[in-house]
């Protein structure tokens, strides 16, 4: 903070002071009386950039996508009562997709804390389970150990949301404490053994494969990975949020896995003789998805120990930092190469690969089908660009079809998965990466869920384009009704104008019902100044001819 500070040094004051020496940079949030001291003292500070937004809930979605960026968390903030509960599914969002994140409510004083009282509730309670910890200030003089460990714990693998609750009167409390200095620790790294273990299992393997998870996209893990990868050949299979893990134009990338039916790469599992996880979420795909058997010799290794799992019981366990176990594993391939024949694998790729050029220049009119529109966004975003997946129809297609050559480079909320990430991600992606292309992705549907920030992006001026899949319905909903009832109950909903919509709020605005024209549309969106909208009439037909393809798809490659 700047040192033009007030004679009283306050406990708000000291809370600041120590976000700025956490190396905070961003809050995000909407405040209310109970923060007010809060605010106040961080209008002050030089290093901490507040952001008002228009929900608190897009506030979380926020802060979740700068810590899943930066593997360092930005806070959250709200206040008391239906501030913080506004937050709390963004909150649940970033902690079961593993960005940390600090969440900033504020809070009744004290002394109306133990009886009925306006606007007070249970906060901390509250966002226990959503949370790796959540807890109240109640001594200003704790300020700093409170912090400390926030930060810590929000930073630990795996990451997560951390919530710490500023009572209005102890934010008035003065304070001589002092912010604690962040010390940095190097992760625990597996044992020796442990590691020759899973290698004597490779080395006896005759057709391996690698899933890799959430824990994959950490940049010095993808660096390990893809060093393995091309001396062993092996085939990495992504979950949706390891995308970009290994890059999509290497031979052993095997795309990704996730959909609830059975698709391509699921034959490569079923092919396999050993399985190794990395960095694997259980959240991401369950296991009674790719082992319904319970037979599969498994590989876990990760920073944490596996979920117990009827369908999840590895037989060699790797526990500890997911960069130096790899970087273990090369040294043993350096000292002894290991060979397969991996043609099998090479099959797959082709054939999903085939699945993916499918509609390249398609120029269907009318309505556009999403393999064309992701190809087409896959052509204007280059290597390090960004692309936001919201949650519905959309996703599914993204998940399937929307592949990656740099991690963290495609954000799927899938632990959690809730609409209304796209944009508020966005607008906070491209804060993080003014240099790069952000292209969030959303339905109709999620998109209105969290229209508000629209406002927020115009008046931060950030460049990023949302496009918009309009079918007029929930359509996740009504392809999940229609597969398991040969019908769907009432899904249907109006949209606004989106095209006044867009200028209302200052925006570029496209509309897109020519496939042929699409790219040429992005371009033009991305080579304006400030955020643009592209909507585009989506053709679901194709749903169930997915639906259709992945039924057929044989039991062996």
């Amino acid at each position: 903070m700047s040192e033009s500070r007030d004679s009283t040094r306050k406990a708000s004051d000291l809370f600041v002071e120590c976000l700025e020496s956490e190396g905070i940079e961003y809050i995000f949030g909407v405040p209310g009386e109970e923060n007010a001291d809060f605010m106040m003292s961080l209008e002050k500070s030089d290093s901490v950039r507040f952001v008002l937004t228009r929900h608190e809930q897009g506030a979380a979605f926020m802060a979740e996508i700068y810590g899943r960026l930066t593997g360092n968390p930005a806070g959250c903030l709200g206040t008391l009562g239906p501030g913080a509960t506004n937050l709390i599914t963004g909150v649940a969002d970033a902690n079961m997709d593993r960005a940390p994140m600090l969440v900033l409510t504020g809070q009744g004083a004290t002394s109306r804390l133990h009886k009925e009282s306006h606007q007070v509730m249970d906060v901390v309670g509250m966002f226990e389970p959503v949370t790796k910890w959540a807890e109240t200030v109640r001594h200003a003089d704790t300020i700093p150990e409170i912090i400390r460990k926030s930060v810590r714990l929000a930073r630990t693998e795996k990451p997560g949301a951390v919530h710490i609750e500023l009572p209005e009167d102890v934010a008035k409390h003065p304070t001589d404490a002092k912010p604690l200095k962040p010390v940095r620790f190097r992760r625990a790294v597996p044992d020796d053994k442990i590691v020759n273990a899973a290698f004597d299992l490779l080395k006896s393997a005759k057709n391996p494969v690698i899933i890799a998870g959430n824990g994959c996209i950490r940049r010095r893990a993808s660096k390990q990975l893809r060093d393995f990868c091309a001396k062993t050949g092996i085939g990495v299979i992504s979950t949706f949020m390891a995308k970009g893990a290994v890059d999509m134009d290497a031979d052993y990338c095997l795309y990704t896995v996730g959909l609830g039916s059975k698709d391509r790469m699921n034959l490569v599992i079923d092919d396999a003789d050993v399985v190794m996880t990395l960095g694997f979420d259980m959240v991401e795909y369950h296991p009674r998805l790719w082992n319904p058997g319970k037979d599969k010799t498994i590989i876990h290794a990760d920073f944490l120990p596996a979920e117990i799992d009827e369908n999840y019981h590895p037989k060699v366990e790797v526990v500890g930092d997911l960069a130096h176990f790899l970087w273990m594993m090369n040294e043993r391939v350096n000292a002894a190469p290991l060979s397969y024949d991996l043609s099998r694998q090479a099959k797959a790729r082709k054939a999903m690969a085939e699945d993916l050029a499918e509609y390249a220049n398609d120029d269907q009119t009318g309505l556009i089908r999403p393999q064309k529109a992701l190809w087409d966004a896959r052509q204007v975003l280059g290597p390090e660009d960004i692309l936001l997946s919201d949650v519905g129809a959309h996703k599914m297609w993204i998940a399937r079809h929307y592949h990656c050559h740099e991690p963290n480079t495609c954000l799927i909320p899938n632990g959690f998965c809730s609409m209304g990430f796209a944009l508020p991600g966005a607008i906070a992606a491209a804060l993080v990466h003014p240099d790069k292309r952000i292209l969030g992705i959303s339905g109709d549907a999620g998109f209105l869920m969290n229209v508000q920030e629209m406002e927020t992006a115009k008046r931060l001026g950030v460049n990023m384009v949302m496009l918009v899949w309009e079918d007029n319905a929930y359509g996740l909903i009504a392809w999940k009704q229609t597969n398991e009832f040969g019908r769907h109950t009432d899904l249907a909903f109006g949209n606004p104008e989106w095209m006044g919509l867009a200028r209302s709020f200052g925006w570029g605005a496209h509309r897109c019902e020519n496939s042929a024209e699409l790219q040429g549309t992005l371009e033009a969106a991305f080579n304006e100044p400030g955020p643009s909208l592209v909507v585009i009439p989506i053709d679901y037909g194709e749903n169930p001819k997915l639906t259709k393809k992945l039924g057929e798809i044989t039991a062996t490659i």
